[in-house]
């Protein structure tokens, strides 16, 4: 069915969009919630009258999120978080730890549910995080989460331990290395024995 749509509906279609969908998804949910209607001469001037208002108010909105994105540009913010001793987070860093540590710092009013976190930061270290402002205006800003001070002492044993891990395991496939090398060199010593026998 071909309907016109009144409304923003996330994922399917914006203020104005004229698009076919299934016949149950019109009947059962757009057509009764008048979010969108059939696609007639009267209801395609209501939609785009819609989608011009909804332009203005969304360019607005816009124009209000580049002043805030200006200042955030590049911005980095610090979460000091107690760590455990095999390197990972007691608990994790949210997008509402991320928004109010970003609200504190840089003085500006974000809502939590702008800040796009797939799923929480559990371990330690810097990473990008995106806060969309409106459907146009995004800013990507740098989040380092470090240990606590009571954590500092139990991340650099947890660090020293992985170091010694990596050292014995470059020191074990150095020895391989050495092994295969010497076992390829007497493989060949023997084929030429028996060659020239």
């Amino acid at each position: 069915m071909k309907v016109v749509f009144f409304e923003d509906v996330e994922g399917t279609a914006h203020v104005g969009d004229v698009k076919e969908v299934k016949n149950g998804f019109a009947r059962n949910f757009l057509l009764p919630r008048s979010i969108a209607g059939p696609c007639t001469k009267d209801n395609l001037q209501r939609a785009n009258s819609l989608a011009q208002k909804e332009a203005r108010r969304q360019e607005k909105l816009d124009a209000e999120a580049r002043t805030v994105t200006s200042k955030l540009e590049g911005y980095t913010i610090t979460i000091e978080a107690r760590v455990g001793e095999t390197g990972r987070l007691f608990g994790s860093v949210t997008n509402r730890d991320v928004a109010e540590k970003l609200n504190a710092s840089a003085g500006t009013s974000v809502d939590p549910h702008i800040v796009l976190l797939a799923e929480p930061i559990r371990e330690l270290g810097a990473r990008p995080v995106t806060i969309r402002f409106t459907r146009n205006v995004s800013v990507d800003i740098n989040v380092d989460v470090v240990p606590d001070e009571a954590s500092k002492p139990v991340v650099a044993k947890f660090l020293a331990e992985q170091e010694a891990l990596k050292a014995a395991e470059a020191k074990a496939a150095e020895a391989r290395a050495a092994a295969a090398a010497k076992a390829a060199a007497e493989a060949g010593e023997a084929e030429d024995e028996a060659d020239s026998e």
